[in-house]
């Protein structure tokens, strides 16, 4: 697969030179450093169902007026962020394919500018998926701990500005990683804000769960009906919690592609590491495709309205 300039260049450190990584092929047990083949085909099936997916959660979520909440617009916010990851892809396998077949003729500083628009794309996708996730884990701590003054915390105001201040921050870091990508603390930036937000929602989370425990516990003594919000708001939290899971797995380890980058960029096992990129990039799309899954299976309303849509029962 063709990659963005920036992704291109992450795939091996521009410090690692051609012997070193040949080297690395052949101490580090030859065969499994030589990376996986994974053909065009793949990416460009994965992202138009990200893409199906994602566009149906948003149109679910738009038409149903029940679903018009804070909580639910955040969720909006992340499936755009995951069509973005969707949109970048299949616009970088249209553009190469015409590219080569000789179909689109364009002269290389048009190029490069039209591969910055995409590597700004996907590099903004990143940013706001990451900060969706850490807004909607905050968003349901506050329904959990201060459910009686959710409504006077989380305003529609206060929505919309805090998407708005994601979005432009997404946008002018993305940027900023698109043009100083060859450096190190760009990169360092870059995987700080993922620790961070890692360790912000496993705080929270870890938080929610202990109330969930010491709930359990009191019902089984009391033998009493959770409330019906309690029950909802505990169960949000393990769907979170799911989303959480599934976003470690997919960006764990092209973020642990970029520590290497920056720790130990000559090191034949490092070496051997960035030969598996494409295996990470494909991880990153699948994130895009599990989100919507996760979502209308956990969400009664949501799945109600996803069929709804689906029938184009408008």
């Amino acid at each position: 697969m063709s990659m963005l300039a920036p992704l291109r260049l992450l795939r091996e450190p521009s410090n690692a030179s051609e012997g070193n990584h040949s080297n690395a092929t052949v101490g580090a047990s030859g065969g499994w450093c030589q990376g996986l083949d994974i053909p065009n085909e793949l990416f460009l099936a994965l992202g138009l169902v990200s893409l199906v997916e994602n566009l149906l959660v948003v149109a679910a979520i738009l038409k149903n007026r029940n679903l018009h909440s804070p909580t639910y617009y955040f969720i909006c916010c992340l499936a755009v962020s995951d069509m973005l990851v969707s949109i970048s892809n299949l616009a970088e396998m249209l553009f190469m394919l015409l590219l080569e077949h000789g179909v689109l003729v364009m002269r290389p500083s048009i190029v490069r500018h039209m591969d910055s628009v995409i590597d700004m794309l996907i590099c903004s996708s990143v940013v706001s998926s990451l900060s969706f996730l850490g807004v909607i884990a905050v968003d349901r701590y506050i329904t959990i701990f201060y459910a009686l003054r959710y409504h006077s915390i989380m305003t529609l105001q206060r929505a919309v500005v805090t998407m708005a201040s994601v979005w432009l921050a997404s946008t002018v870091s993305s940027t900023v990683l698109i043009t100083y990508y060859r450096s190190n603390t760009i990169l360092l930036c870059l995987i700080g804000f993922f620790l961070f937000m890692l360790v912000l929602m496993l705080v929270l989370y870890i938080h929610m769960f202990a109330l969930a425990r010491h709930h359990l516990h009191s019902i089984s003594s009391q033998q009493k009906p959770p409330p019906a919000q309690r029950g909802g708001s505990l169960k949000g939290a393990v769907t979170l919690t799911i989303l959480l899971g599934v976003f470690f797995i997919c960006w764990g380890p092209f973020f642990f592609h970029l520590i290497l980058i920056v720790t130990c960029p000559t090191n034949p096992f490092c070496t051997c590491f960035f030969s598996y990129f494409n295996l990470f990039l494909i991880l990153i799309i699948c994130n895009s495709v599990i989100d919507p899954l996760i979502y209308a299976f956990r969400s009664q309303e949501l799945r109600r309205t996803l069929r709804e849509v689906v029938m184009c029962s408008w």
